[in-house]
């Protein structure tokens, strides 16, 4: 009988959903037409099949062979119109439509991002970040592919307000403004991916690099679309197969890498017709334990292979599509060799995935679109001491996740969205970190996102409701009673155009997070963290309050972006160490207790054209967090770091030379380490080679060039195990459209 709730929740999204395809349409009165032609950079030639989108208005048109587009009846105003592939960096124009009246916009697509950029993360519809209420960051597979892709950590370690937290290199994980773990929610196309890798730092996050569209990053809470857990941001692997076209798309990459031998490769097809899309996918990766200027770190390898294919049907208003993924991974933990016996320990994580997506769009009804996700997740990892061939520990977490969102028609000032969305996660873990019983979530939320449009100054609001549930097995020697934890989220932002290109936004949230089932009932030696922990099944919700700044300008020779932000936690959930050591593991006692903290910092962004093809790039970001009540600084928060660094770019040729820095880390919680300050120098150089139907780039990284020594403050092991040393790294990839 429980189940009935939740399965009628589903059968009415449904329900819902398809009703407003019936509703009646509006006339739509007359307006004007956007027209273009869409060219491939360089070359000049036209690309036909691309799609060019009115973000405001979810209009889209495909280019005819020729290249050219035509968007009529557009109501008078000013549109951020984009130009749309897959694989490729979006290029958005504005243009501003008359009754009557045409606008020509052409657009060239590059193969690397060089203008503004379109993110679907942080509102859940398409629209510019220029024009964003929250502050995001975005890398295209361009930029993915020359990264180091062994995980999702190391792709996005340096971008601006993003760093890593990692036990290795298999299991590096973003960290966003300083929060981390079950704070920071890790999606793939909206959707949560049901792994562990929040959970402890020996935990990665199994998502296929090398076939993604881009990767986005939501920074700041983002709980109103996705969940209380986002209280520190999003991070948004966007895989693409959105819409039909006409014929074959896809690419082939290989990469090497020195230092670690790291070899690979993947690959993906796109076959479509005018109403169905087709797609697969595959990769596999190995690298070898890295070096360092002080020696091999032992035990740092890792191994993945993954696949995924699917099928879409879009015959217009309606669509449909239903994709299957799966992902299989071993990572050796490093050990310090100093030990007399040190633990030796490998991870061998794979998930299975399969997703149903659907919907309709331009509906012309109040209802102007709708689209729903019904998703399952069955993740699984084993600990494994390879010297007894025995498994120390084995996860198992199975999600199923269901989501729907409908999007109200553009009336006059006002458009928005609103929806549900489900989770039921079924956990059990067995072994000697098996610390948490076996425990079933439930989960409910409704919410809704508005926008009202002015001449000079936008308005943005929302608001969601949330219900967490656990449910754990009954432990006769300790406490683990069912909890539950309901809580609202709102939030109000406000964009005001400053000078041509410009804009100043302001962003407040209200935010509630429940605590996760490891916090509530884990007991028990955790490697992984480095702690003997013990849970609080008592533990109330985290409520924060937050206010974000932003200016920013966009402009030909001028790119600019400055965010200040301050959060207020109060019941912050951390690990507060007892002072004392359990004696059969040797791991410091820490009990999960709450205080209040504050997070506050800063991130600053300047890109300067000094010549057409030669740009200035700059990034500096700065957390400052503590509990309030003592004043001790939160632990693996990262210092002060900066990025400095030129592009030139002639024809199909770009280098690219920087300097990375970080500053000293000296404000510590009573368990850390200080970590001393430094700078590394890499540099990127590639060619590509351009026709109508085909692109080559050759790309080659120089990394760490100077080898210098130098420690993450957010390693669990930075102690014994620093940074990679000096190599280079080769990618090549073909793409064909």
């Amino acid at each position: 009988m429980k189940q009935y709730p939740r399965l009628a929740a589903v059968f009415s999204i449904v329900a819902v959903l398809f009703n407003c395809f019936a509703l009646p349409s509006f006339a739509q009165a007359s307006g004007g037409t956007i027209r273009g032609k869409v060219t491939l950079e360089n070359s000049g030639k036209p690309l036909h099949g691309i799609v060019v989108t009115v973000l405001q208005l979810k209009r889209s048109v495909d280019t005819n062979d020729d290249g050219t587009y035509e968007l009529q009846n557009i109501p008078a105003g000013t549109y951020d119109v984009v130009a749309h592939m897959d694989r490729v960096p979006d290029v958005v124009q504005s243009a501003r439509v008359t009754n009557d009246g045409t606008t020509t916009s052409d657009f060239q697509l590059f193969l690397r991002v060089v203008r503004e950029q379109v993110t679907v993360s942080a509102s859940g519809q398409e629209e510019a970040t220029y024009n964003s209420i929250q502050a995001v960051s975005s890398l295209t597979a361009s930029e993915i592919s020359e990264k180091n892709t062994q995980s999702l950590g190391d792709v996005l370690d340096h971008e601006l307000g993003v760093a890593k937290r990692t036990f290795g290199p298999g299991t590096s994980r973003p960290v966003v403004r300083g929060f981390d773990g079950d704070r920071v929610l890790v999606l793939q196309d909206g959707n949560r991916i049901g792994t562990l890798g929040f959970q402890s730092g020996d935990h990665g996050e199994p998502i296929d690099l090398l076939s993604l569209e881009k990767l986005e990053v939501v920074k700041g809470p983002a709980t109103l679309l996705y969940g209380s857990n986002a209280i520190g941001g999003v991070v948004n692997a966007i895989t693409g197969h959105d819409s039909a076209h006409d014929g074959v798309r896809g690419f082939i990459t290989a990469l090497g890498s020195s230092n670690n031998w790291q070899g690979g490769g993947g690959g993906g097809i796109e076959y479509g017709t005018k109403n169905w899309l087709f797609w697969g996918n595959g990769s596999g990766q190995r690298a070898g334990s890295y070096d360092t200027p002080i020696g091999r770190i032992a035990n740092s390898y890792t191994k993945e292979g993954a696949g995924s294919g699917g099928f879409g049907y879009y015959p217009g208003k309606p669509f449909v599509s239903l994709d299957y993924s799966f992902d299989s991974r071993r990572y050796g933990i490093p050990f310090d060799q100093s030990e007399e016996n040190p633990e030796i320990v490998f991870l061998n994580p794979r998930r299975h995935s399969i997703r149903l997506n659907g919907g309709f769009r331009d509906l012309g009804s109040f209802i102007s679109g709708a689209q729903f996700s019904f998703q399952y997740n069955d993740y699984k990892h084993q600990e494994i001491n390879p010297i007894e061939n025995v498994v120390n520990t084995e996860f198992r977490n199975k999600t199923f996740t269901y989501r729907g969102m409908l999007d109200e028609r553009r009336t006059g000032r006002w458009s928005g969205s609103f929806g549900v969305w489900g989770l039921h996660r079924d956990y059990k873990s067995a072994g000697a970190e098996a610390l948490a019983p076996p425990t079933k979530q439930n989960a409910f939320a409704g919410f809704g996102l508005e926008k009202l449009t002015f001449e000079h100054v936008t308005f943005q609001f929302g608001g969601r409701f949330e219900h967490n549930g656990y449910n754990p097995d009954q432990i006769l020697d300790r406490p683990t009673p069912p909890r539950s934890f309901n809580g609202f989220s709102g939030a109000i932002g406000m964009r005001v155009p400053t000078w041509a290109g410009g804009a100043f936004v302001v962003n407040y949230s209200h935010s509630y997070r429940a605590p996760a089932l490891e916090e509530l009932y884990n007991l028990g030696p955790h490697g992984g963290n480095a702690t003997f922990e013990i849970g609080d099944p008592n533990l109330k919700r985290e409520s924060s309050d937050g206010i974000d700044f932003s200016l920013r300008h966009s402009g030909a020779r001028l790119r600019a972006e400055l965010n200040y932000f301050y959060y207020h936690i109060r019941d912050f959930i951390f690990l507060a160490p007892t002072g004392e050591t359990d004696e059969e593991s040797g791991l410091l006692i820490a009990n999960y207790a709450q205080g209040t903290t504050r997070y506050t910092g800063a991130e600053a962004r300047l890109d300067i054209g000094l010549h057409r093809d030669l740009w200035l790039l700059s990034e500096l970001d700065y957390v400052n967090a503590e509990l309030t009540e003592p004043g001790t600084p939160l632990p693996r928060i990262p210092p002060l770091r900066g990025r400095v660094g030129l592009e030139f770019n002639y024809k199909g040729f770009r280098f690219a030379p920087e300097a990375v820095m970080a500053k000293d880390q000296n404000r510590l919680f009573s368990t850390e380490t200080r970590t001393a300050g430094y700078t590394v120098f890499n540099a990127n150089a590639s060619y590509t080679f351009a026709q109508q139907h085909l692109a080559q780039t050759i790309s080659l990284t120089g990394f760490n060039l100077g080898d210098r020594l130098y420690r993450n403050h957010l390693s669990f092991i930075k102690e014994f195990a620093p940074e990679i040393g000096r190599g280079v790294r080769l990618t090549y990839t073909i793409r064909f459209f």
